[in-house]
């Protein structure tokens, strides 16, 4: 039963839609984590703090995850706004943490902005361009004999 739920589901979302899932589910985890347990030192992200305190951006994450998770049951071709809401928080993030790093807040911080840049936009960005098309079945080998 959960195997033929798994199947409908895979065939239901698709491959931008299985992604857009997934983002989904991890923005609001650390959004959630931010909240239920703020970070001690919001050391690198004072740009965000001086505007709110931090469980405030949190609730970015969980909003963008819920928009991006929500996303994957939309129609291909209308899902851009999942991919859009995705990218929103760690642009943010990145931006505060390079902006720490070129004030000298934060030394680390450009390292941590390029994190953000490359596993989390860049990967939404490449996801984003994924075709929807399936990929064709592998031949199968026919019974009793080598081809």
């Amino acid at each position: 039963m959960r195997h033929a739920a798994a199947r409908w589901l895979g065939r239901r979302l698709g491959r931008r839609g299985t992604v857009l899932l997934i983002l989904g589910i991890g923005k609001v985890c650390w959004g959630a984590g931010f909240i239920v347990t703020p970070q001690p030192s919001p050391q690198g992200v004072t740009l965000l703090t001086d505007v709110a305190p931090l469980h405030c951006w949190a609730w970015l994450w969980v909003a963008a995850g819920l928009v991006t998770g929500a996303s994957a049951f939309v129609q291909v071709g209308r899902d851009g706004l999942g991919f859009i809401a995705a990218l929103i928080p760690p642009i943010v993030w990145a931006t505060a943490y390079m902006v720490g790093a070129v004030t000298g807040e934060f030394a680390r911080g450009a390292f941590v902005a390029v994190w953000y840049l490359t596993a989390h936009v860049g990967v939404i960005l490449w996801a984003s361009a994924v075709p929807e098309h399936s990929v064709p079945p592998a031949p199968r080998c026919r019974k009793g004999g080598a081809s």
